[in-house]
Parts: structure tokens; sequence; C-alpha cells
């Protein structure tokens, strides 16, 4: 870990302002996709269908919107996926035991990702068929 480690909860200092205020963010967010992308297979799965559905979209898309729409969808599913995954690490350091509550959270947001997943699944369809 790098030394803004005793920052773990990404709350940049309200000390910094500017241009530092916007690098300390983006370690965050980087330290973010990084434990994403570690501790998640769903999200290293997405990372694969971006990285291969990118240069595939750009070929089969006919027109500009089309490959925003075949590119945007695969990453609205990656951005889901990661809100997904902040419930979930939420709800965990909630605590270990069940509760309905905790329970219901989660499959909101496993929920939200199934509905992403068809959202791609839709676009990819109509715009290649």
């Amino acid at each position: 870990m790098s030394d803004d480690s005793s920052h773990s909860s990404g709350v940049v200092p309200p000390k910094l302002k500017g241009i530092p205020r916007l690098m300390a963010a983006a370690r965050y967010s980087l330290a973010g996709l990084r434990a994403a992308f570690a501790s998640e297979e769903a999200f290293r799965l997405e990372v694969i269908v971006l990285v291969v559905g990118t240069p595939l979209a750009l070929w089969l898309g006919e027109s500009a919107v089309e490959k925003v729409l075949l590119i945007g969808s695969l990453l609205l599913l990656m951005i889901v996926e990661l809100l997904n995954t902040g419930i979930e690490v939420l709800v965990n350091r909630v605590g270990a035991d069940y509760h309905e509550l905790s329970g219901k959270a989660k499959d909101i947001g496993s929920a939200a990702v199934l509905v992403a997943m068809g959202m791609v699944a839709m676009v990819w369809l109509l715009l290649l068929l």
C-alpha cells in the first residue's frame, strides 16, 4: 500500500484543494478498482468482457451511436457491479450475523446487476441482429 493507506476510508482530507485533491481522489478510486478486482470474481469476468467487447463493438457498430451503446452498456454493468460490491462490503462490515435487512440489501444489489446484464444482452442483441 501507499503512504495514503491511512485514509482507507477513501475520504479526501478537507485540507486538500484543487489538483492535489483531485489526485488524492483518483488514488482512492484506483484503490477501489484494485480492491474490486482482487476480491470479486464477477468484476474480473466483467473486465474480461469489456476488454473483448470493446474492440468488437468498435468493429461491429455501424455508427458512433451504436458503438457508444455497445460499449456504454458494458461500462454500466461494471458500474453497477462496483456499487453492488460496495453494498456487500458495507453490509459485511456491519456484522456477520444474519439480518433480514442485510440479506435484502444484498439481494437488491444483486438484482441490479442482473438487470444491468439483461440490458447488456438486449442492447447487443438488438443492435447486432
